[in-house]
C-alpha cells in the first residue's frame, strides 16, 4: 500500500474514532445532566490552570533535556532552546496526524542544528520505550496501591472472563486461559520465522528490534543518572498536574495522589487510543472517577477540563515555538551555527 495512502487512512481512522467517541459521549447526556456539568465548569477555579500548565511545560522542557542526553553519545549537542521548541512543535503536530510529531521534531533539529534526522530515529525509539516502561510501572503502582478499588475492579473483570456462572474462579478455565496465551505466543513466534520474507512481518520484527535497541541504547549514555532523573521528573510532573487539577473543582478537591495515579494510567491510554486523546481521554477519566464514587456528570466535566487544558496548552505553546524558531535562529538560516 502506498505510504501516503496508509498515513491518510490512519489519520482518518484515529480522527474518526475520536469524533465518534465525542459524539457518543455527548449524545448520552440529558438536559438535566448538561446543567450539572455546566454548573461544575462554571464554578471551577480556573486560575489553577496556570500551575497545571506550568507543570506540563516543565515536563516538556525536561523531556527536551533527556533527548539531548540521548544525542550526546553520537557527538551532537544541540541548543536546549531549539530542542525544547522541537518537542513542543512535535506535540502540536501529533494532534493533527499520529506520529507526525516524531518526524517533525527530528527534521527541525536537522534544519537548525545540522543533526542528521535519520540518526535521531534511535533516540526517539529509546524515548518511547522508556515511556512505555514508565506507563507500565504507573499501572502496577495504581493497581497494587489500591487493591480495594482498582484491584477489585480488575478482579471483577477477571471473574467475568475466567469465572463460572456464580462468579467463582474455576481452575479449569484459568488453565485453559494460560495454555491459550502460551499457544498464541509459540504460534506467533513460529509464524514470524516462517513468514519472515513477507514485508509486513519484516516491518513488525523491525519495530520490536527497534524497541529492544532503544532500551539497550541507554548503556551508551554518559549521564545515566541525569537520564533517569529526567525520566522520573517527566512522569512526576504529569502526576502533579492531575493532582493540582483536582483542586480546580470543588467536588474533586478532596481526592489525593492515589486517584491521581489512576487518572494518569487510564488517561494515558486515552491519549494513545485517539489523536491527542480527543473523546477517549474524558471518557476514561470519567469512568476512572466513578470507581471513587464521583458523580458521573462531574467526572465527565473534570475529564473534559483536564483534556482542554492540555489541548490548548499544546496548541498555544507549539504555535509560539513555531513562530519563534526562525527568529532565534536567524544566524543559522544565514549559514552560521547558533550557540548551544
Amino acid at each position: 500500500m502506498n505510504k501516503k495512502l496508509s498515513s491518510l487512512l490512519q489519520y482518518v481512522f484515529f480522527l474518526g474514532l475520536g469524533i465518534f467517541l465525542v459524539w457518543w459521549s455527548i449524545g448520552k447526556i440529558e438536559a438535566k445532566d448538561w446543567n450539572e456539568m455546566k454548573d461544575a465548569l462554571r464554578n471551577a477555579r480556573y486560575w489553577l490552570v496556570l500551575p497545571v500548565a506550568l507543570a506540563l511545560l516543565v515536563s516538556h522542557y525536561s523531556r527536551a533535556i533527556r533527548w539531548k542526553i540521548l544525542m550526546e553519545p553520537m557527538g551532537y549537542r544541540p541548543s536546549t532552546l531549539n530542542t525544547y521548541f522541537a518537542v513542543l512543535i512535535g506535540y502540536m503536530a501529533n494532534l493533527a496526524v499520529p506520529r507526525l510529531g516524531e518526524v517533525l521534531k527530528c527534521t527541525i533539529l536537522a534544519r537548525y542544528e545540522k543533526v542528521p534526522a535519520d540518526k535521531l530515529v534511535g533516540t526517539i525509539v529509546a524515548e518511547r520505550a522508556f515511556d512505555l516502561i514508565c506507563l507500565v510501572i504507573v499501572f502496577f503502582i495504581t493497581i497494587f496501591s489500591q487493591i480495594d478499588i482498582i484491584g477489585q475492579f480488575a478482579g471483577e473483570i477477571l471473574e467475568k472472563l475466567l469465572g463460572g456462572s456464580k462468579g467463582q474462579f474455576q481452575p479449569m478455565r484459568i488453565g485453559i486461559f494460560l495454555l491459550t496465551i502460551a499457544a498464541l505466543f509459540f504460534i506467533a513466534r513460529y509464524l514470524l520465522k516462517r513468514l519472515s520474507h513477507i514485508g509486513f512481518i519484516q516491518k513488525l520484527k523491525a519495530i520490536f528490534r527497534g524497541i529492544l535497541e532503544g532500551l539497550t541504547s541507554v548503556r551508551y549514555v554518559k549521564k545515566k543518572g541525569w537520564f533517569f532523573f529526567h525520566t522520573l521528573l517527566i512522569w512526576f510532573l504529569y502526576l502533579a498536574s492531575i493532582r493540582i487539577g483536582f483542586y480546580a473543582m470543588e467536588p474533586t478537591s478532596g481526592y489525593g495522589w492515589l486517584p491521581s495515579f489512576s487518572v494518569l494510567a487510564l488517561g494515558s491510554v486515552g491519549m494513545i487510543v485517539t489523536q491527542g486523546g480527543i473523546g477517549a481521554y474524558p471518557i476514561l477519566v470519567q469512568e476512572t472517577m466513578l470507581l471513587y464514587g464521583l458523580n458521573e456528570n462531574i467526572g465527565k466535566a473534570f475529564g473534559w477540563l483536564l483534556w482542554l487544558v492540555q489541548f490548548f496548552l499544546v496548541m498555544i505553546a507549539g504555535g509560539a515555538a513555531l513562530l519563534l524558531l526562525p527568529i532565534i535562529n536567524r544566524k543559522t538560516v544565514k549559514g552560521t551555527t547558533p550557540q548551544s
